[in-house]
């Protein structure tokens, strides 16, 4: 078996026995090309082209509707265990379905991205289980840490690779496809990754565009692959020559921003806390604004089977992380004085503290003018 198989494997056993502790009899997933980690943690299925709804019965029989044939050719070779059904209606086929199983206890996940359709069916009266779901989608098993941890050394070696494509005059775009480039030869197709280029007209990251690189630059990115369908984080800025005493100072509050957060991170500490050690550094040097959602979206935020999963970092969320939990810390905002900057690592939460799974130096990075 491959990693990935063993995985899904590991995830589905783990699933039915939540499922039986539970009481739940059938569990109706969801997912789109977007947000698919609930659908691929229950059937190790990523939907391409439209939506997806699985059903998983408590026997683990498994029955996946997809809204195209090619869809479903796709699931019946990568998931063989599966019941693909190419349907018009997934909504009325999953809903007949369902009914067909009978007086069952039934459950959703995610709750607030179930279709109307079924979520409105007061006959089938199905219960929200996105709570058991997020349980098993933050904590981590073992053996879905090794794949993590197999995604830092990716990450930490992309980033390498954006440092070299980093010369004046190279479109942004060319920065991506390099990256890209590697990791597919290294067999890695799936990588989030968002970026910008300039200096304080910058207000945050986007796509790759054309703008051409300069002397001076903050270059800034999210880098985000996956191995084994599990994705890691890393975010780092560098500057296209010496860097400034600016641009130096700035990124010391961010350094000094995400250490604040790691330092309280253990098992048990709440997404709240975290975010609010952060933002804490910042309100320090009177740049308490560029915390607010004006300038920044999250503090940072969990990982997984999906780029950007719970809990995230913010100051409004109550989440406490278990021990197994993969989090990002990342301090990213807008620094009034120099432009957008972005910090932060992947880190495994335990007991006791945590643990980092990336190893670029953290710290404002520069190549030279080339």
């Amino acid at each position: 078996m491959t990693n990935a198989s063993k995985l899904a494997a590991a995830r589905r056993e783990r699933l039915l026995k939540a499922m039986a502790e539970d009481g739940t009899e059938a569990l109706v997933l969801y997912g789109n090309a977007w947000q698919g980690d609930y659908l691929r943690y229950g059937t190790d299925f990523a939907a391409v082209e439209g939506d997806a709804l699985a059903v998983v019965v408590a026997d683990g029989e498994t029955r996946l509707f997809v809204e195209s044939d090619a869809e479903a050719e796709r699931a019946a070779l990568a998931c063989p265990d599966l019941k693909p059904v190419a349907s018009s209606d997934i909504v009325g086929d999953t809903r007949a379905y369902l009914k067909r199983l009978g007086n069952r206890r039934l459950r959703s996940a995610p709750g607030t991205l179930l279709p109307f359709g079924l979520a409105d069916d007061k006959e089938l009266r199905l219960d929200d289980g996105t709570a058991l779901l997020d349980r098993l989608l933050m904590a981590k098993m073992p053996e879905e840490i090794e794949a993590l941890k197999r995604g830092a050394e990716l990450a930490d070696r992309g980033y390498e690779v954006f440092m070299d494509a980093a010369r004046v005059g190279r479109p942004e775009y060319a920065l991506v496809a390099d990256v890209e480039a590697f990791y597919r030869e290294q067999g890695c197709p799936e990588n989030f990754q968002i970026l910008g280029s300039g200096g304080i007209e910058v207000r945050g990251m986007h796509p790759p565009g054309q703008r051409k690189l300069q002397p001076g630059d903050l270059v800034t990115t999210e880098l985000t692959p996956a191995a084994d369908g599990y994705y890691v984080q890393l975010c780092r800025t560098l500057v296209i020559g010496e860097p400034t005493e600016a641009q130096r100072r700035a990124y010391d509050v961010f350094i000094e921003a995400a250490a604040a957060g790691e330092k309280i991170l253990k098992a048990g500490v709440t997404a709240s806390a975290i975010a609010k050690a952060e933002n804490d550094v910042f309100r320090k040097y009177g740049l308490g604004l560029y915390c607010t959602s004006e300038y920044t979206r999250v503090r940072g935020h969990g990982l997984g089977l999906f780029p950007d999963s719970k809990p995230h970092l913010l100051e409004d969320v109550p989440t406490a992380l278990p021990e197994g939990a993969v989090v990002i810390v990342h301090p990213n905002t807008y620094h009034p004085e120099v432009g957008y900057m972005v910090f932060g690592d992947t880190v495994v939460v335990t007991d006791t503290g945590f643990e980092r799974l990336m190893k670029t130096p953290r710290e404002l990075l520069s190549v030279p003018v080339r």
